[in-house]
């Protein structure tokens, strides 16, 4: 059967994440997931891509989201008084662009020591709209592209039998920085092939596959680059056709509510095989190519 193994929200994109047992799930994703943007003068967010330190950056959410706590190495923390309304500034992510608000002077000192560059700390306005696309559309906070970012164990559990068969240590699952990750599916990359699942009070409805960048080569406990890994192993079987690699798919909210960890996943519909004939499959079969996003 299978379940809810993990659950993670990230309230300030591209910094670490904070795992739950609990959480509320409203139609941008879990609540405070990516909340918080950090970004340059014109509204360009900061990424770990070119910043992988932005992985040690840890925010703590207070007081229903009135507080928030920044902590990083060889810094003093910083709380700060979130501003939920007031100046905007310039937002913008791949596909997405906007304004939210801004975070206030001290907050934006403090990331541009840690980051060493002018920066922008701002959060999400009021009026933020946004639609996000794929198979199913939705919408999201300054996540990415989508809503939710869904995992299963026996994905990694595959890519990592291909790591150790060159000698190469395995990686975490926080390498790929999940929201949803779920135990119990025998094949890997089965999440490929789900259209719609309930899990919780929860719905949720397939975008698309989730294309991978160099963030999964970055350590998330140190702020370090640390590849090849994953993205050599996974280029051996998981290519896309527009380019990249994928592990993890990308899923809009078709139905808020709670979730917890321990919650049973029931998959309503599938692109491939009934979920009934995984224990017949080979347990780590690449699966077909789809078309995805560069994320």
């Amino acid at each position: 059967m299978a379940r809810v193994a993990k659950l993670v929200y990230y309230p300030v994109k591209g910094c670490a994440g904070t795992s739950v047992e609990t959480a509320d799930v409203t139609p941008a994703g879990l609540r405070f997931d990516r909340a918080w943007m950090v970004v340059s003068a014109d509204g360009g967010f900061r990424s770990q891509r070119k910043h992988p330190v932005m992985a040690s950056i840890r925010s703590e959410v207070l007081d229903e989201g009135a507080r928030l706590r920044l902590s990083a190495p060889g810094v003093e923390d910083l709380l700060v008084e979130t501003v939920p309304d007031g100046p905007r500034h310039p937002a913008s992510t791949f596909t997405w662009q906007g304004k939210g608000v801004h975070q206030g002077a001290e907050a934006a000192e403090w990331f541009s020591d840690v980051l060493g560059l002018p920066s922008v700390f701002i959060g999400l306005a009021p009026e933020h709209e946004r639609v996000t696309d794929g198979e199913i559309p939705g919408t999201a906070a300054f996540a990415d592209a989508h809503a939710i970012l869904l995992t299963s164990e026996s994905s990694l559990d595959g890519l990592n039998e291909r790591i150790a068969s060159r000698g190469a240590e395995a990686v975490p699952m926080d390498r790929f920085r999940p929201n949803v990750v779920v135990a119990g599916w025998l094949q890997a990359h089965r999440e490929d092939d789900v259209r719609s699942l309930t899990v919780g009070g929860v719905g949720l409805g397939y975008a698309k596959v989730c294309v991978r960048c160099t963030v999964p080569m970055v350590d998330q406990e140190t702020g370090e680059k640390a590849g090849p890994e994953p993205i050599r192993s996974l280029a051996d079987y998981r290519r896309e056709p527009e380019g990249g690699v994928s592990f993890g798919i990308k899923m809009a909210v078709t139905g808020p509510g709670q979730l917890a960890v321990g919650d049973e996943v029931i998959v309503h519909s599938m692109a491939g095989p009934s979920p009934s004939t995984d224990a017949a499959e080979p347990p780590f079969t690449a699966t077909a190519s789809r078309p995805a996003e560069s994320v």
